[in-house]
C-alpha cells in the first residue's frame, strides 16, 4: 500500500510540475521592466523566450515575436533548448509512468516490468526537473548581470550626477513558476524511483535443490509397497516359490534333480 501511494503521489507531482514547466515556457513575463526610479511610467515592457511585449497605461498591449534566431543572445537560445528538452523528457516520462502504475494492468505485465518502467520514468522526471531549474537559473543569472551593468551605466558624467534614461529588467513571474515546476518534477521523479524498490519482487539467496534418496529398492506387494534403503537384510527381499516351500536362496544353493534335466 505504501509503495502504491508513493508511486501515485510521485506521478501526480510530476504531472503538475510538467504542466507548470510548459506554462512557464509559454509565458511572456520572463523579464519585466524595473519601475523603480523610472521617470517614464506610461509604458511597461516585458519580455519572454519567444516575444517581447509593451503595455501602455491605457491597457493596450502589443507583442512582437522574435523573427530571428541567429540574432538572439546565446544564453537565451540555451535557455530555450533546456526548457524544450525538459518538456520532451517529461512527456516521455509521463507516458511511461502511466503504463507503469500498479493499479493499471495491461496483458501479462509482471511486477518486475512495472518496476523497471517506474525507474525509467522517475529518471526522466528527474532530468526534466533539472533541465527546467537550470534553464530558469541561467536566465535569472543573465538578468542579474544585465541589471547591475545597466545600473552602473545609468550615472555618467559630472561625477555621476547626471542620470540617463535606460531600461532595466528584473525577475518576471515566469521565473518563479519555472522554479516551482522544476522542483515538483524533481521531487516526483525521486518518489517514483523510491517506489521502484517496493515494486521489484524480492530475490532470495536460497536456491532450491532437489533431493533424491539413493539406493531405493521397492518391493511390490498386494497390500501396497515398501521402500528399502539397500542396507536391510537380504532375507526381507526373498521371493517365495511353490507356495512357501522354498525360498530363492534355498533354490539356488541346493540344486534338485530337476536341475539336471
Amino acid at each position: 500500500m505504501a509503495t502504491t501511494t508513493c508511486q501515485v503521489v510521485g506521478f501526480l507531482l510530476s504531472v503538475l510540475g510538467l504542466a507548470g514547466c510548459i506554462a512557464a515556457t509559454g509565458m511572456d513575463m520572463w523579464s519585466t521592466q524595473d519601475l523603480y526610479d523610472n521617470p517614464v511610467t506610461s509604458v511597461f515592457q516585458y519580455e519572454g523566450l519567444w516575444r517581447s511585449c509593451v503595455q501602455q497605461s491605457s491597457g493596450f498591449t502589443e507583442c512582437r515575436p522574435y523573427f530571428t534566431i541567429l540574432g538572439l543572445p546565446v544564453m537565451l537560445q540555451a535557455v530555450r533548448a533546456l526548457m524544450i528538452v525538459g518538456i520532451v523528457l517529461g512527456v516521455i516520462g509521463l507516458l511511461v509512468a502511466i503504463f507503469a502504475l500498479k493499479c493499471i494492468r495491461i496483458g501479462s505485465m509482471d511486477d518486475s516490468s512495472k518496476a523497471k518502467m517506474t525507474l525509467t520514468s522517475g529518471i526522466m522526471f528527474i532530468i526534466s526537473g533539472l533541465c527546467t531549474i537550470a534553464g530558469v537559473s541561467v536566465f535569472a543569472n543573465m538578468l542579474v548581470t544585465n541589471f547591475w551593468m545597466s545600473t552602473a551605466n545609468m550615472y555618467t558624467g559630472m561625477g555621476g550626477m547626471v542620470q540617463t534614461v535606460q531600461t532595466r529588467y528584473t525577475f518576471g513571474a515566469a521565473l518563479f513558476v519555472g522554479w516551482v515546476a522544476g522542483g515538483l518534477t524533481l521531487i516526483g521523479g525521486v518518489m517514483m524511483c523510491i517506489a521502484c524498490r517496493g515494486l521489484a519482487p524480492e530475490e532470495t539467496n536460497y536456491k532450491a535443490v532437489s533431493y533424491h534418496a539413493s539406493g531405493h529398492n521397492v518391493a511390490y506387494r498386494p497390500g501396497g509397497f515398501k521402500a528399502g534403503t539397500g542396507f536391510e537384510s537380504s532375507n526381507k527381499n526373498k521371493k517365495i516359490y511353490d507356495g512357501g516351500a522354498r525360498t530363492e536362496d534355498e533354490g539356488q544353493s541346493h540344486p534338485s534333480k530337476y536341475d539336471y534335466v
